[in-house]
C-alpha cells in the first residue's frame, strides 16, 4: 500500500438489538489496532463502521417491549458507542444503517442491478406461522441443518458447517416466537442472479494474494458446488427499507447491511469535505474488511458480486478471525461466560484485554480462548514485568540522580539489535500477526532489562556518573521505541507514558530511533498496576451449593418436635446428623437405606435443641411431599448442568433461599438448570426445598 493511497477499514456491523460483549470486542480491537498501526506509520487510513439496525429481531423485540424499533436502535447506538470508547476503539465514523445515505445506496444498488438484468422476480414458497400470522424470516425459525444435521440452527446458515440454505430446507423446523410448526405459503420475491457472477468471483478470489488460504478454499468450493441466486426480499411486517416501487416488500437486511460500509464512509466524507468516490471508485484506494468466520459467505460472494454489478471497488482484503471461547467453551449465559463489554470494563482495565487479545491474535481463522489465569499472567509477567519494569527503573533512576535530563550517547551494536527487532514488529503488524508483534516487542524489553541489570547503573554512578547518565538516556530511548510500537495496542497507557516522557504523539513513522537526547523527562509515575485478583467470570450462585448423595442409616423421632425426624446419614464413611420436617409424609421404615440428596454445606443450626448438619431436599405439591433421590453412591457430589466450577464454602439458609429449586415429576432443577442424577420420589412436581 502506498502512503498516498486512501485506505478504508471496516469491521462487521454490530447488531443493534443487544449489548457489545467480549466476543464482539475481538474483532473491533483487532481492527482498531491495525488502523492505529497504519495511521502511526503514515498511511492515510480511516475506520468506518455502523450499527446494523434492520431485520425482524428488532421489529419483534420492539413489539414485546411496547416501543418503536427506532427507540431500540437509539438505545443500543448510545450503549455501543460507550462500550467502544471504554475499550479505546476509535472509529473515524460510527453511523447507522437506518440512515438517508443507506436508503439512497440500497435503492441505487437495487435499481442498477435490476437494469443490468441481475435482479428478477419469482414466486417462492416460504415458511409461515399460522399462529403468529406472519412469514418467518431467518432468525425466527430454527431446526436441523439440511447439510450437516446440526441441531438448533437458524433459517439462513449453519454455525457448525457454515452452509447457507432456505428456511424451508430446515429439518424439523419450529417457530422461535411461539414454538409451533410452520406451514408453507407462496410470495412473490426479488432475486439477485448470484450465479451469473460465478466466474468473476472465482477469478477475483484466485488472483487475490491477501486472502487467507483456508477462507479462499472454502469459498472456491462453494462456487464449484454451484451458487444459488439470492432472495433479497422480505415480506411485511419487517423493519427495514421498502423496495423501490413496492408497498409491503422490504430489502433483506443482508442487502443493506454491507451497503452500510459505503453509507458510513459517505457520511464521514460529507462531514470532512471529502468525496466518498475516492474510496469506492478510485483504483488507487484500498478497502479492507474485518469479519468473523460466521459471515464469510455473505462477504466473499454476495457483497463482492453486488459491487461488481454496480462498478464499485472490491475489497483489497477481507480479514477473517475465529470465535472467542471462554475457558475453552463457547460463550454461554447459562455458564456465566457471556460477559458484556460493560461488565468486563468494571472488573478489568480495558487496555489489559486489548493487550491479551493482541498477544494471541494471528492472521488465522483459529478460535482464540480467554483464560483468566493466562490473561492475568500475560499482564503481570509480560507487560508489567517487562515494559513497565524497564520504564519504572530507568525513569526513576534518571530523575533521582540526573534531574531527569537525557544526554547524547552512542551504543551502535545495541541500537542496531533493537532497530532490527523493531523492523520485525512492523512487518508482523503489516501481516496481521499481532501475537508475533507483541512477542517481538517483549524481546526488545527483555534485552533492555538485561542490559540495565548487567550495566548496574546504581554501581556505575559511583565510578563514572557521566557514563551512567548516557546509559540511562539510551534505556529511556529503548522504552520510547517499545512505547511507540505498543501504542496501537494500549493507547491510553502509552499516553500516560508520553506525559512522563514529556514527549507527545509518538508515531512509528517518526520515533523508531534513538534521537531523543537533549531532553528532560517529567517526574515518574506508576504506569500500570498488577492484577491482584481477577473474577472476570462471575461465580454462579448454584455453583456454591454442595449437593451430595447420602444413605439414610437411622431414623428417630425428635424428642421436642412432633413433625421432625432426626436422621443419621452416611456420606461415604462420613456420618452426619440431619433434622428434617418430613415426619407427616414418611414412616421411618420407608426412609431407611434410601439414597437421598442432601445440602451438606449449610451452616449447622439447632432445630428445637438438636444440631442439624445439613438438609434433605424434597419436592412438595399440595398436600403431598417426596424426598429427592439419587442413584449416586453415598458421598458423591451431584453436578448441575452447565456449571463447570464448584465451591465448597459454607452457606447460610438465607443464601439457600435465594436459589430456586423445582421438580417436573421426573427431573430436579436448580435455577432452571438440571441437577444431574436426581429425581423425585413419588413423581411429585412442584417446588423443592
Amino acid at each position: 500500500m502506498g502512503k498516498n493511497s486512501k485506505i478504508l477499514i471496516t469491521s462487521a456491523l454490530p447488531y443493534a438489538n443487544g449489548p457489545i460483549h467480549i466476543g464482539h470486542l475481538v474483532e473491533y480491537i483487532q481492527t482498531d489496532i491495525y488502523v492505529r498501526f497504519l495511521k502511526s506509520s503514515g498511511f492515510n487510513a480511516i475506520y468506518c463502521c455502523a450499527d446494523d439496525t434492520h431485520g425482524a429481531p428488532i421489529e419483534i423485540n420492539a413489539m414485546k417491549l411496547g416501543v418503536t424499533p427506532e427507540d431500540i436502535i437509539e438505545k443500543y447506538y448510545k450503549e455501543h458507542l460507550e462500550d467502544f470508547k471504554r475499550f479505546y476503539v476509535d472509529f473515524d465514523n460510527f453511523y447507522t444503517t437506518n440512515s438517508p445515505e443507506n436508503k439512497y445506496f440500497s435503492d441505487y444498488f437495487f435499481t442498477k442491478l435490476k437494469e443490468n438484468g441481475d435482479i428478477y422476480q419469482k414466486e417462492v414458497e416460504l415458511t409461515y406461522c399460522e399462529h403468529c400470522k406472519r412469514f418467518l424470516p431467518d432468525r425466527f425459525i430454527k431446526g436441523k441443518c439440511p447439510k450437516c444435521g446440526a441441531e438448533d440452527q437458524y433459517g439462513d446458515s449453519c454455525e457448525k458447517c457454515n452452509s447457507t440454505y432456505q428456511t424451508i430446507d430446515l429439518i424439523n423446523a419450529y417457530c422461535t416466537i411461539c414454538g409451533g410448526k410452520p406451514t408453507r405459503k407462496k410470495s412473490l420475491h426479488y432475486f439477485f442472479r448470484l450465479s451469473n457472477y460465478s466466474e468473476k468471483l472465482k477469478n477475483w478470489l484466485e488472483n487475490n494474494k491477501n486472502f487467507q488460504p483456508e477462507v479462499k478454499n472454502y469459498v472456491l468450493n462453494w462456487i464449484k458446488e454451484g451458487l444459488k441466486d439470492w432472495d433479497i426480499t422480505r415480506d411485511a411486517p419487517y423493519f427495514g427499507f421498502k423496495i423501490v416501487g413496492e408497498k409491503d416488500k422490504y430489502y433483506y437486511v443482508w442487502l443493506d447491511a454491507p451497503i452500510g460500509y459505503i453509507a458510513s464512509c459517505k457520511n464521514y466524507c460529507d462531514k470532512n469535505g471529502l468525496n466518498y468516490e475516492d474510496y469506492w471508485k478510485n483504483k488507487n484506494s484500498k478497502i479492507i474488511h474485518f469479519i468473523g468466520k460466521d459471515i464469510i459467505y455473505f462477504h466473499f460472494l454476495f457483497w463482492p458480486a453486488m459491487l461488481m454489478g454496480v462498478g464499485f471497488n472490491l475489497p483489497e482484503n477481507i480479514v477473517v478471525h475465529g470465535f472467542l471461547t471462554v475457558n475453552n467453551e463457547k460463550m454461554s449465559k447459562s455458564r456465566g461466560t457471556f460477559i458484556t463489554a460493560k461488565e468486563c470494563a468494571q472488573k478489568l482495565e480495558p487496555q489489559y484485554l486489548r493487550f491479551f487479545y493482541a498477544s494471541i491474535l494471528s492472521h488465522s481463522l483459529k478460535d482464540i480462548n480467554l483464560d483468566t489465569e493466562e490473561l492475568k499472567n500475560k499482564i503481570n509477567s509480560e507487560l508489567i514485568d517487562n515494559f513497565g519494569n524497564l520504564v519504572n527503573r530507568s525513569f526513576s533512576f534518571l530523575y533521582k540522580h540526573f534531574n531527569g535530563e537525557l544526554v547524547d550517547f552512542s551504543y551502535p551494536e545495541l541500537e542496531e539489535k533493537i532497530l532490527n527487532l523493531s523492523k520485525k514488529v512492523i512487518t508482523f503488524y503489516e501481516k496481521l500477526e499481532f501475537h508475533l508483534a507483541v512477542r517481538t516487542i517483549l524481546e526488545i524489553g527483555i534485552l533492555g532489562n538485561k542490559v540495565f541489570q548487567d550495566t548496574a547503573p546504581w554501581s556505575l554512578i559511583k565510578t563514572n556518573p557521566e557514563e551512567a547518565q548516557k546509559f540511562l538516556s539510551f534505556i529511556v530511548n529503548v522504552s520510547k521505541i517499545m512505547a511507540t510500537l505498543l501504542k496501537p495496542i494500549i493507547p491510553g497507557i502509552i499516553e500516560r507514558y508520553e506525559n512522563i516522557l514529556n514527549y507527545k504523539n509518538l508515531k512509528i513513522k517518526n520515533n523508531i530511533n534513538f534521537e531523543l537526547k537533549s531532553h528532560k523527562i517529567n517526574k515518574p509515575k506508576i504506569l500500570m498496576k498488577k492484577i491482584e485478583d481477577l473474577q472476570l467470570i462471575p461465580e454462579l450462585p448454584e455453583s456454591k451449593i454442595v449437593l451430595k448423595s447420602g444413605k439414610i442409616l437411622k431414623v428417630e423421632d425428635h424428642p421436642e418436635a412432633d413433625k421432625l425426624y432426626v436422621l443419621e446419614v452416611d456420606f461415604g464413611g462420613n456420618k452426619k446428623q440431619i433434622v428434617s420436617g418430613i415426619k407427616d409424609y414418611y414412616k421411618k421404615e420407608e426412609l431407611l437405606n434410601k439414597n437421598a440428596v442432601f445440602v451438606v454445606n449449610l451452616k449447622p443450626a439447632k432445630l428445637r435443641g438438636i444440631i442439624s448438619e445439613g438438609m434433605i431436599l424434597a419436592a412438595k405439591s399440595n398436600n403431598n411431599l417426596g424426598i429427592i433421590l439419587t442413584d449416586l453412591q453415598p458421598g458423591e457430589r451431584l453436578k448441575i448442568e452447565n456449571v463447570d466450577k464448584y465451591f465448597e464454602d459454607e452457606i447460610t439458609i438465607k443464601f439457600f433461599k435465594k436459589l430456586t429449586f423445582n421438580s417436573n415429576g421426573k427431573e430436579i432443577f436448580c435455577n432452571n438448570k438440571k441437577i444431574l442424577n436426581a429425581y423425585p420420589d413419588k413423581n411429585i412436581s412442584g417446588k423443592v426445598s
